[in-house]
């Protein structure tokens, strides 16, 4: 087996997930697609791990992460180690902050990073790792002033944290002005797994492409993980206005990212 694994992000496939049956169909449909593992997210039907995790391996999807909202951590975080070992992850990630979280003096983000890597050595003790996904918020800069100066939010949080790992999304990250190739570079040794997510314009709109059909030079970027030390690529679509058939987007993904080598 390749070191080097492409799985699908469930996030895409949140519509195909509300009663256990459904959630078999979708895995059944990716493994199809091409995929052979999975990072476990929000919009499923609720079922206890191992449930969620025997449905998955006998459609041949095996789970190699997961996203946990930072509230799950707050209230019980002996809970999330164990829903972890249930799904048989060794990797979570904090997917989403809400403004409340961010939107804070200097002093609040410092105790908001020291939360994540306390959360991070817990983890670590348990034989998982602690990631941060990404969006386009991250990348304002803060302490700007008179025009001038600032540091972006996601520099300050990898900065202020030795145990937390980067789960970067490319898609948001290049939609929020950074650089997929300089960022994936920065963060070797902390990257074990990346978003995959590809941008395209349609009568003058941004929209959601598959993987390949975009705007990101993967090539590069890919090769910049590799170098990085990334293990994990994921494919995440939220939407396929090309093709209205989240499972060809899939596809259409995969087959694009195996002529690039993964």
């Amino acid at each position: 087996m390749s070191k080097y694994r492409v799985a699908v992000q469930m996030y895409t496939l949140r519509d195909f997930a509300k009663t256990p049956e459904d959630v078999r169909m979708a895995m059944k449909k990716s493994r199809k697609a091409g995929y052979d593992c999975g990072q476990i997210s929000a919009g499923f039907v609720a079922m206890p791990p191992k449930e969620l995790r025997a449905i998955m391996t006998g459609e041949g999807i095996e789970p190699i992460g997961a996203h946990l909202n930072l509230d799950r951590f707050r209230a019980d975080l002996g809970n999330v180690i164990e829903t972890c070992h249930g799904w048989g992850v060794e990797y979570v990630a904090i997917p989403w902050l809400p403004p409340a979280e961010y939107k804070v003096p200097l002093a609040g983000l410092k105790k908001l990073f020291k939360e994540f890597d306390g959360y991070a050595v817990a983890l670590k003790r348990e034989g998982i790792t602690l990631q941060y996904h990404n969006h386009t918020f991250e990348f304002e800069k803060i302490g700007v002033k008179n025009g001038r100066g600032g540091t972006v939010f996601l520099d300050m949080l990898y900065e202020n944290t030795k145990h937390l790992q980067a789960e970067l999304d490319f898609g948001w990250l290049k939609r929020g002005g950074g650089c997929p190739v300089a960022w994936a570079t920065k963060m070797k040794g902390r990257l074990d797994q990346v978003h995959l997510k590809d941008w395209g314009i349609r009568d003058d709109q941004l929209i959601l492409r598959e993987i390949g059909e975009g705007c990101l030079h993967w090539p590069e970027i890919i090769k910049a993980c590799k170098a990085s030390g990334t293990k994990h690529f994921l494919v995440e679509q939220d939407e396929c206005p090309m093709t209205n058939d989240i499972f060809k987007s899939l596809a259409i993904s995969r087959q694009n990212l195996a002529k690039m080598g993964l």
